[in-house]
């Protein structure tokens, strides 16, 4: 009885030493496999920066809050129905998760709303471009019949300068000036708070080091992205969002998705036909919690979307397990809404 017990203690502690083996090796292979994807990774993509930062524009904490203040304001909108919050909801993302979002008077808009997370990193905002920074972007749809509905800024200024707590609030946010309570302020206040709306993630960790910061499947999903060439527009720290690029490149938007929504792109503002059906590159940061997707939110879901980038724009037919894959990868550029920005 004895022998038999030292020789099954034998074979218990040869299968125990044989499986710390096997998870040694695949900890191994999937540290070979984040250094070379690491190292690949940094070619095409950066780390989130810790601040976005416009010289023409410098943050103070009062500036900050009023901004803040200002992007919550259902004031801001004619009948008072809608704030910067209303379609770009910090709660889920910065967005209302809506295929267009409606304006004042509840009509639907034409584009999708893009997310204000990490918006004032981007080169340009709208999907067209039309606006330099967030600054600028955060007026137009104050005045847009189809969106906030004011009628004018005086409009605008005469209802915030009745209320005395902005009129602290834009004194305190530009003590240098005499007259602080203006529109151009007003955006400035505005943009200050969205230069804070920056969410890093763990794909951020990964790329400043971190080698276990990515799953086995993670990192095939970022083997996958950079291999089928979707880096030839979504790259950067932001993973686009500094690029414009002609969508579809290959068939039609309606053969993809359905959808019937006449809509020329950047057209629309240049009048040159070449800008025809040109759209600003979106940012991947927080992808997989902003749908639905493209400029008229005409797809809901992200394995749909990939699906249908890889053949509008690279002309390629994803297999199932590339797809989901990527879907994971892109999962990793989810970060979190800064506490401080939350209502």
């Amino acid at each position: 009885m004895k022998n038999i017990l030292l020789f099954m203690s034998a074979l218990l502690l040869l299968a125990v030493s044989g499986c710390n083996q096997g998870q040694n090796n695949q900890a191994l292979k999937l540290e070979k496999k984040a250094d070379s994807l690491m190292t690949l990774a940094n070619n095409f993509f950066k780390p989130l920066p810790v601040e976005a930062l416009n010289p023409e524009n410098p943050l103070s904490p009062e500036k900050i809050a009023l901004g803040k203040a200002l992007y919550y304001d259902n004031r801001l909108s004619l009948n008072q129905t809608q704030s910067c919050n209303t379609c770009h909801d910090l709660k889920t993302f910065g967005v209302d998760n809506l295929p267009t979002s409606p304006g004042d008077n509840g009509a639907p808009g034409t584009r999708n709303s893009p997310t204000t997370l990490n918006a004032a990193l981007h080169f340009l905002q709208f999907w067209d471009g039309r606006n330099k920074d967030v600054e600028e972007q955060a007026g137009g749809p104050v005045m847009n019949p189809a969106e906030m509905n004011m009628p004018s800024e005086a409009i605008v200024m005469d209802r915030l300068a009745a209320d005395d707590n902005y009129v602290k609030m834009f004194a305190a946010a530009f003590p240098e000036e005499e007259n602080a309570l203006n529109f151009t302020n007003m955006r400035k206040a505005i943009g200050a708070f969205e230069r804070t709306l920056l969410t890093p993630s763990k794909f951020d960790q990964f790329l400043l080091g971190d080698k276990t910061a990515l799953t086995a499947q993670e990192l095939d999903g970022l083997g996958s992205f950079i291999e089928t060439g979707c880096t030839a527009c979504h790259t950067g720290a932001l993973l686009g969002g500094n690029m414009f690029q002609k969508y579809p490149l290959f068939g039609t938007h309606k053969e993809y998705t359905g959808s019937d929504v006449d809509d020329t792109g950047k057209m629309q503002v240049t009048k040159n036909e070449a800008d025809r059906d040109v759209y600003k590159v979106p940012s991947l940061r927080n992808i997989a919690e902003t749908w639905p997707y493209l400029h008229d939110g005409s797809v809901k879901e992200l394995d749909k979307t990939v699906d249908i980038m890889a053949k509008a724009e690279l002309n390629k037919t994803l297999s199932p397990e590339q797809v989901n894959n990527i879907v994971a990868f892109l999962k990793t550029l989810t970060g979190e809404v800064p506490a401080a920005a939350l209502n």
